[in-house]
């Protein structure tokens, strides 16, 4: 038997019994547990879809080719010549696409995130470059239908964003995000040169998973907690209003065994009770990004392209304004379409990301 078919039939007792187990009110009760196998049933079920295409197309390049020996008429063999040629071109596709499936998926894949772009060297023209990524991305994530939420931004003394982060909510948001964390360097001519030199300058991009409220464990009672006003658009109401929150917390990193004091602000809304929760959030995936460092580093160390969980201080990609072209340089990838990647166009990029990420992983399945 096909061993590609029996490692599906394998898996579907397993879909059959967590399809049974999502229903049940005992399990819908357990958020933690109906959370797990939500995102089980949703990865099985495409797998069960994809087989039942493998065994489809394996029952009808059998039957062309038995038709092709024993038939004489010359309309049904050059029906059958074609479907032996469609099925033969689109079985090998299927088959690396199911073994991708298989492979186990980092986790954290299927959650939102918290993007923070971070002006670097370069000055006034480094805020200006962070403006320019956060735009890129909001009108990529509005492209796909996210929801992309500003938590906290510090303008630059020209325009941009000395530092701005954003909560991003929807389908695979980290999977597809996590692609983008390094440092993002362009080479253009700033506003503020006289003479038309081009300039170097970078911002830095991390993007973390988001954190549920089982990931990790946060004292709610040891948060140290300061109400301001915020400050900038909005209107009157936010300067009259202490709507803007500040919290502060003593974490200890199991890592290292040392105790660091985190300072959160969220001036996100004029509602401070969900400032407040947002604060949170962001507690939380700090705290749940740190605790999983280790298990980050560990993925790094064996892809050696850092596509999705390397060294944040690495230089991913430039953008070379004179030359109208963007280069990834984790897999030397060159695109000539600056103006269009900078309005969100950059699906493409990551798709080649994508491609060369799933290559590493089933080179770890085969090892």
């Amino acid at each position: 038997m096909n061993s590609l078919l029996e490692k599906l039939d394998g898996l579907t007792a397993r879909f059959e019994e967590v399809s049974t187990l999502i229903t049940d009110p005992s399990v819908i009760a357990d958020q933690q547990r109906y959370v797990r196998l939500t995102k089980e049933y949703k990865e099985l079920e495409n797998l069960m879809t994809a087989k039942k295409e493998y065994e489809e197309l394996l029952t009808n390049l059998d039957g062309s080719k038995q038709i092709l020996l024993s038939e004489d008429d010359a309309e049904m063999k050059e029906l059958a010549r074609e479907e032996v040629a469609a099925c033969e071109a689109r079985i090998p596709q299927l088959e690396e696409e199911i073994k991708i499936m298989l492979v186990p998926k980092d986790p954290e894949d299927s959650k939102n995130a918290i993007l923070e772009i971070r002006a670097g060297t370069g000055g006034d023209e480094a805020a200006l470059f962070a403006g320019d990524l956060f735009r890129m991305y909001s009108k990529y994530c509005e492209s796909k239908g996210w929801k992309f939420e500003v938590s906290s931004a510090s303008e630059g003394a020209v325009g941009g964003f000395k530092e701005i982060v954003v909560s991003v909510t929807g389908a695979d948001v980290y999977g597809t995000l996590k692609y983008e964390s390094g440092v993002h360097r362009v080479q253009r001519i700033p506003q503020t040169e006289t003479q038309g030199r081009v300039h170097t300058s970078a911002a830095t991009v991390a993007v973390l998973p988001e954190a549920e409220a089982f990931d990790v464990v946060i004292n709610e009672g040891e948060i140290k907690w300061d109400t301001f006003r915020s400050s900038g658009a909005g209107g009157q109401n936010v300067n009259k209003v202490e709507s803007g929150v500040r919290l502060r917390y003593n974490w200890k990193n199991p890592n290292t065994g040392e105790v660091q004091e985190i300072l959160i602000e969220c001036t996100e809304t004029r509602d401070q009770p969900k400032n407040k929760e947002r604060a949170l959030a962001r507690l939380r995936t700090f705290i749940y990004d740190n605790e999983h460092k280790k298990y980050v580093d560990d993925i790094a160390s064996r892809r050696k392209t850092l596509v999705s969980t390397g060294d944040r201080s690495a230089k991913i990609r430039t953008y070379n304004y004179p030359q109208g072209r963007i280069t990834d340089h984790r897999i030397n990838y060159t695109i000539y379409n600056l103006s269009a990647f900078m309005d969100g166009d950059i699906q493409d990029c990551i798709d080649h990301l994508i491609i060369a990420e799933n290559a590493e992983r089933l080179k770890e399945a085969e090892l």
